[in-house]
C-alpha cells in the first residue's frame, strides 16, 4: 500500500503542468536559469530515474528540501505531524465516545423515543460536512462577545498550557468527531442488537445472571468487533478531514503543509507530507488487527 501511494502521488505530481523552476525563480526569469536549476536537482532525469532517487531517499527517510528558503522536509513534517495527531486524537476520542454511548442506549431502548431520537442525529450527523459543522461552530460558540473558545490557532495553548490547547482543540474536534460519530453510532446499535438476540443473553438471563452484567461483560464485549473494523477504516476520513479542519481553523498541521506545496508547486513537500499520513493510516489498521486478539480471543486459534 505504502508503495502504491508513493508511486501514485510521484505520478500525479509529476504529471500537474506547475513548473517547480518557473515557482521558485519567478516568471521573470530566463529559460537558461531554469534549465540550470532544474539540471541542477535532477528534473531532467527520465521519471523512472527521478522515482528511484526518490524511493532511495524516502527509505533513508530523506524527503529532500523545500522550495527556497530550502528547508529539510522533514523537519517540516516533524513540526507539523504532532499538530495532525492531536486532532485526530481527539476526533476519534470524540467519535468513540458519542457512538457507543448512544449506540448502546439506541439498543437497549431499540424502536422508542431513544432510539428514535438517536436515529435522527445520526442521520443529520452524516449528512453534514465538516467543513461546513466547523464554520458553524466557529460562528456560534468563538465569534460572539463573551466566548469561551479562540476561533483559530494554538496561541492560547501557549498561554495558558493544557486547558489553553483543550480550548483550542476543542471546536476542531467537534468538527471532525461529529460526522465520524454518526456512522459509528449505526454501526454499534446494530451489531447490540444482533448480539442482545442471540440465544447465550436469553440463556444466561434465565440461569438469574443480571441482565446489567451479561449487557456490560458479554454483549458489548462480542458486539465491538465490527465497529472497531469500522473505525479503522474512517481513520482515513479523519486524516483526510483533519487537512480541511485545520486550514478552517488556523492550524499548522499536515494540512497547511499540504495546501503550501500544492499552491508553491512543492512536489518534495506534498509528497513526504501524503506519504506520512499513508504511513499513520496503515499503522492504524495494524493496532486495529491487534485489537481483535482482544476484543475476541477466539481469532487466535482461527
Amino acid at each position: 500500500m505504502l508503495l502504491g501511494v508513493t508511486v501514485m502521488v510521484f505520478i500525479v505530481l509529476s504529471v500537474v503542468p506547475a513548473d517547480r523552476a518557473t515557482a521558485v525563480l519567478g516568471e521573470n526569469a530566463s529559460e537558461d536559469a531554469k534549465e540550470a536549476w532544474r539540471e541542477e536537482r535532477g528534473l531532467n532525469a527520465p521519471l523512472v530515474v527521478q522515482f528511484f532517487r526518490y524511493l532511495g531517499g524516502v527509505l533513508r527517510l530523506d524527503f529532500g528540501v523545500t522550495n527556497p528558503p530550502e528547508e529539510s522536509v522533514a523537519s517540516k513534517i516533524a513540526t507539523a505531524f504532532p499538530v495532525t495527531l492531536q486532532l485526530t486524537f481527539l476526533g476519534i476520542l470524540l467519535a468513540v465516545v458519542l457512538a457507543l454511548t448512544l449506540g448502546i442506549l439506541g439498543a437497549l431502548y431499540r424502536d422508542r423515543w431513544p432510539d428514535q431520537a438517536i436515529r435522527i442525529f445520526s442521520i443529520a450527523a452524516i449528512a453534514t460536512p465538516s467543513f461546513w459543522l466547523a464554520i458553524l461552530l466557529i460562528q456560534w460558540f468563538a465569534l460572539p462577545e463573551g466566548s469561551i473558545f479562540p476561533t483559530g490557532g494554538l496561541a492560547w495553548a501557549d498561554q495558558y498550557g493544557f486547558v489553553g490547547w483543550l480550548y483550542s482543540m476543542a471546536l476542531p474536534a467537534l468538527a471532525l468527531g461529529i460526522p465520524v460519530s454518526a456512522s459509528l453510532i449505526r454501526v454499534v446499535r446494530t451489531s447490540m442488537v444482533e448480539e442482545l438476540d442471540r440465544d447465550y443473553v436469553r440463556t444466561a438471563i434465565g440461569n438469574g445472571v443480571p441482565y446489567r452484567t451479561v449487557v456490560a461483560r458479554n454483549v458489548l464485549r462480542n458486539a465491538l468487533v465490527t465497529p472497531v473494523t469500522v473505525l479503522g477504516l474512517r481513520v482515513g476520513y479523519l486524516l483526510g478531514g483533519a487537512v480541511v479542519i485545520e486550514k478552517i481553523f488556523s492550524l499548522n498541521g499536515m494540512g497547511d503543509l499540504i495546501v503550501v506545496g500544492l499552491t508553491t508547486s512543492d512536489t518534495n513537500l506534498v509528497q513526504g507530507a501524503v506519504l506520512t499520513i499513508a504511513v499513520a493510516f496503515v499503522l492504524v489498521n495494524i493496532v486495529v488487527d491487534l485489537l481483535y486478539l482482544l476484543i475476541n480471543p477466539r481469532i487466535r486459534t482461527v
